[in-house]
Order: structure tokens, then sequence, then C-alpha cells
């Protein structure tokens, strides 16, 4: 699926007059399915027409409309595919700080409301124990990698770039091998073993990994490649498990259990708060954009402050993330769909 702008509109519009087997389980179903992908399409569609003055009310309401789409296709019984309220809050105390401090909640894993049963079904955490605040959400977006909301410093986690298609064909091999990017300055420059490892330990699953290095063998230093901006790249091994036989799929299988799909690429996804698990950035756009979207419709003088060029540092990454938004969202609800159908719309 390589299609953008209208055209995935059109196909996502296609996919109605034959909704997905489990949205035809029941009539209710089916309708949601049809006419919440027609929501969507026309707020997103109107968000396009407008600033960011309105923009994140009009994104995360379709988007917000095409989970309800996406749960009417979900392997659900019952009524488990049906959502009510939203699931995720921020503490209104801190909308008056700094944007990257807003504090972030879920509800409870088992609720019904959307946030909460769409990350179920997609195996993605909530963290009702503790707030998140909405910078760490930020930088769990591939899209965001070069605007933080906060000054940039070591303890900052992006997503990492895990290029499946450089792991290796032909015969079995104990290492599922492939190459890794988007490794901050500080880390690639470095081009040391403990700056890896520290960087690392933000990504669950990821542990036990090896990689070529430069120099002597006690030394053992990562050999990054760099790109001219300082980021970098670094091929990385992973044993597969006791029991494979490491053929391609076996290796496949495994780099797809430590990343997460964003469209046709997958990355691995830092872990936020005290979860052990990354996010499905589905969810993660879920949250970032909900937050946006309560700030500019309940205190809309703070948000205007936030957008403002003159005088916001912040101004300029959120239009730039809510123009990404209207590109990308569409994208990744179509993978989702295709997804949790288990590829039966792509299969057509």
């Amino acid at each position: 699926m390589n299609l953008s702008g209208d055209e995935l509109w059109r196909w996502l519009r296609g996919t109605r007059w034959k909704p997905p087997k489990a949205a035809t389980a029941d009539q209710e179903r089916c309708e949601t399915y049809v006419f919440a992908l027609e929501q969507a399409e026309q707020m997103f569609r109107a968000a396009a027409t407008v600033g960011p003055a309105t923009q994140p009310l009009l994104i995360f309401y379709g988007l917000s409309q095409a989970g309800r789409a996406i749960m009417a296709t979900a392997p659900v019984k019952g009524d488990q595919w049906r959502l009510v309220g939203h699931g995720i809050s921020q503490d209104p105390k801190t909308f008056a700080g700094p944007l990257a401090d807003v504090a972030v909640t879920t509800s409870k894993a088992g609720n019904r409301s959307s946030f909460v049963r769409l990350s179920q079904a997609l195996d993605s955490p909530v963290w009702e124990d503790s707030a998140v605040p909405l910078g760490a959400l930020w930088d769990c977006l591939p899209e965001n990698r070069f605007s933080s909301l906060a000054t940039v410093t070591n303890d900052r986690r992006t997503p990492l770039d895990v290029d499946e298609r450089t792991l290796p064909g032909g015969d079995p091999n104990p290492h599922a091998s492939v190459e890794v990017w988007d490794f901050p300055p500080w880390v690639a420059s470095a081009g040391n073993a403990d700056a890896l490892k520290t960087y690392m330990k933000a990504f669950p699953g990821s542990e036990g990994f090896a990689y070529p290095w430069d120099g002597p063998s006690e030394a053992q230093e990562p050999a990054f490649s760099l790109d001219l901006d300082g980021w970098g790249g670094l091929t990385m091994h992973w044993h597969v498990p006791p029991g494979s036989n490491g053929s391609y799929e076996d290796r496949r299988t495994l780099i797809r259990a430590m990343t997460r799909p964003h469209g046709r690429a997958r990355y691995l996804v830092p872990a936020v708060g005290s979860n052990t698990k990354s996010l499905h950035p589905l969810m993660t756009w879920w949250a970032v954009l909900h937050t946006l979207s309560m700030l500019a419709r309940y205190e809309p003088a703070q948000w205007s402050k936030h957008i403002h060029i003159d005088s916001s540092q912040q101004a300029v990454p959120l239009e730039s993330l809510l123009e990404k938004a209207i590109s990308t969202l569409p994208t990744l609800i179509a993978y989702v769909l295709d997804e949790l159908s288990g590829g039966e719309l792509t299969s057509r």
C-alpha cells in the first residue's frame, strides 16, 4: 500500500461497499464502520482547510471516528467493539505550564473507553498509575525526531528506524541482523559501547543485541555510519530464540516482535512512564492529538500563545506536526484496519 492524499482516502472509501468480515457480524457494526469512516474523512479534509487554531480539534475527532471504524473490524466478542468516552485525560493544572510538562493519564485496563479498548486491540499499554508528560509522548513519534518540545538533553529518546529490508535472506542464520537508524549524535558520534547501551535501555524487547565494532576486539566500540547531521546508523544482531532454526521467517518474526509498525516502516519505540512495553504509533498520535485538542478547546488563550509564531518556540513544530498528521494518519488507519482484518482488505 503506497498511496497518499486523495488516492488513500479513495482506497479507504472503496472498502465501505464490502467491509471486513468482522464488521459485518451485525448490522450496527457494519453501519458504524461505513459512517465512522465517512466522518473521519470529512474531518481530515476539513482540517486541511484551516489553520492550527482549530486543526487539533478536527484532526483528533477525525481520528476518534476512525477508531470506531477500526474497532468495528476488531476480532472481539459481543459489544466489546463499542467505544464509550475518551479514556485519556490531562491534569488541567499543568495546562498553564510548559507544553512539554502537560500531564497525561489514561483510564484503567479493561475500561470500555476509546483509548483503552483500541490500545487493547493493538497490544498497546495504558498507564493509569502515573502521569506521562506530553513531551515524552511527543518524542515517541518518528515525525518529531528533529523537534523536541523541551530542551534537548541526553535523556531524550526517539524511535529507531529498523530497516527490515536489510534482513538477509538465504540460508538459516542464528542471528537476525538488520540496519538500525536514527541514533542521536551524542550516541552515534561518541561511538562507544557505554553510550549505546545506555540509550538502548529505553527500548523494551531489544535486550541482548550485538554489533560490528571498530578497532581492537577488546574495545568493541560500535561501528556507526554517520549522516551529515550527526545522526547515525548501526547494523545490529539479535540471536534467534532456542528451538528456532534461524530461517528467514523466524528472524523476521523476532524483529517484528520487538518493533512497532508505522505504515510500511518498523520502529523500535521507547517505553514511556513506568510502562514495560512501547506504545503503538496510532495510540501515541491519539494521546498527543487528544492533549492538543483539549488545550485548543478548553484553554484557547493558552493555545493561542503556543501557536504564536513571533513568540513561541513550539509554534513551528506544532504547525509541522499538525500538517504531518493530516497526511500520515490516513496511512496508519489503513494499515491498522488491514492488520486487524488479517490482511483481508489488501488481499482483494
